[in-house]
C-alpha cells in the first residue's frame, strides 16, 4: 500500500498571520509524533504572504482519519478558526503517472 499524500492551504486573515502561524507551528509539532505520520512539513507562500501551506504524508487513509480527530487538531482549528480568511482547502492527492 502507498502512502497518502495531503497539502492544505490555510489562508490567515490580514493581522492574524502570527495567531495563525503559531498555532499551526505547534499543529505541525505534535502531528510529527503521530503513528502513520511519515512527514508534516509547514511552509508560508512567498507569493501569498499569510498563506500557509502544509505539505502531509500519512502510512494510510486511517492515520489521515484518526490525525483529523486528534486533540492538537481541534485545538489548533480552535485556536486559528476565527483568525482564517477562508476555510482550509484540505487536498488528498492521487499519482497522476
Amino acid at each position: 500500500m502507498s502512502n497518502l499524500h495531503v497539502v492544505a492551504t490555510i489562508p490567515a486573515k490580514a493581522g492574524s498571520e502570527n495567531t495563525v502561524r503559531a498555532a499551526l507551528t505547534a499543529l505541525a509539532e505534535e502531528s510529527r509524533k503521530e503513528d502513520g505520520c511519515v512527514s508534516y512539513d509547514l511552509y508560508e507562500s512567498t507569493s501569498a504572504p499569510g498563506t500557509f501551506v502544509v505539505v502531509e504524508i500519512w502510512q494510510d487513509q486511517h492515520a489521515l482519519d484518526t490525525h483529523m480527530k486528534s486533540d492538537h487538531m481541534r485545538e489548533a482549528a480552535g485556536a486559528f478558526g476565527a483568525h482564517l480568511a477562508a476555510a482550509p482547502g484540505i487536498h488528498p492527492l492521487r499519482p497522476v503517472s
